[in-house]
């Protein structure tokens, strides 16, 4: 019998997958729309998480911040260009978070309160943009009208690659698990686990070199693919515990309640936060490389 979490785990996914994938195909501002939407959702999570009592984050500084980022991403979606706004904007949040410390009584250490704040958008808007760019880089690169699903396919690359090294890393976890990979950050993650899952992202990556192999602008073969594909799946792995870091310090067994059967947004986008950015830095480069 499906016990009620695992049917809403199953609900939340098929609702939320195919939404994903559409926005993801089109781009656009669909795709910064569903990422805007993510980032500060996240972003609030974050502040909840590091609410220290001496430091506190400004949520109605960094929130905004988060969703700009994401934003200015869809209109600069060459990394180069976006890069000048968004060092702008998160040192302009800097400064506005130290003057709002300056102001209120409840924040002790306005250095902590102002790290929070800006560590909050980056890591949340700030690591989502990326999306966007894997997504418009052979747009930017000028071979959008000859392979106009790259963009779609590179975006699935670190996606699925998640998917898959989490997948595989919960069942063998479940089912070969002995030995603890990080007990003191999260007591349920076990070595075997961690090698299945680096397993199945390598795996992963190496399927999709076959279809990015096709494309002239970004040429990826399988072998490439599998290389990308662990190190993504060593990126997801941190993120995971990263963010597990983060509750365990919180005092919190998940990050929100707002996916039912999955927590928050940063349960379900941890890893990525950490595998987005880096796919874009592994597929430019091996755009240069090959």
């Amino acid at each position: 019998m499906i016990s009620p979490e695992l049917r809403a785990r199953f609900l939340v996914a098929a609702c939320g997958i195919p939404l994903a994938l559409a926005a993801m195909y089109f781009g656009g501002w669909a795709l910064a729309v569903m990422l805007s939407g993510v980032a500060a959702l996240a972003a609030r999570e974050f502040y909840n998480l590091s609410s220290d009592p001496g430091g506190r984050p400004f949520r109605w500084l960094g929130i905004p911040a988060s969703v700009l980022l994401v934003v200015l991403a869809a209109v600069e979606t060459d990394f180069r260009r976006w890069s000048d706004h968004a060092l702008a904007l998160l040192l302009l949040l800097g400064l506005a978070s130290l003057a709002a410390a300056v102001f209120d009584k409840r924040v002790q250490q306005a250095l902590l309160s102002s790290a929070a704040t800006v560590s909050g958008a980056l890591y949340t808007g700030g690591t989502l943009s990326f999306g966007i760019f894997i997504r418009n880089l052979p747009e930017v690169r000028g071979t959008s009208p000859a392979q106009p699903s790259e963009g779609f396919i590179l975006l699935l690359l670190p996606v699925l690659v998640t998917w898959a090294s989490d997948t595989c890393a919960y069942f063998a976890g479940k089912t070969l698990g002995r030995r603890r990979l990080a007990p003191h950050v999260s007591p349920g993650k076990t070595v075997e686990g961690s090698i299945a899952g680096l397993m199945g992202a390598a795996v992963m990556g190496f399927a999709l070199g076959f279809l990015l192999d096709d494309y002239p602008g970004f040429p990826i073969v399988p072998a490439t693919g599998a290389l990308i594909g662990l190190l993504l799946g060593i990126a997801g792995q941190l993120g995971d515990l990263a963010e597990s870091r983060l509750k365990r310090e919180a005092g919190v067994k998940d990050s929100g309640s707002i996916l039912p059967g999955h927590g928050g947004m940063l349960d379900r986008f941890d890893a990525l936060f950490f595998t987005i950015p880096l796919a874009y830095g592994l597929i430019v480069m091996s755009g240069i490389l090959w």
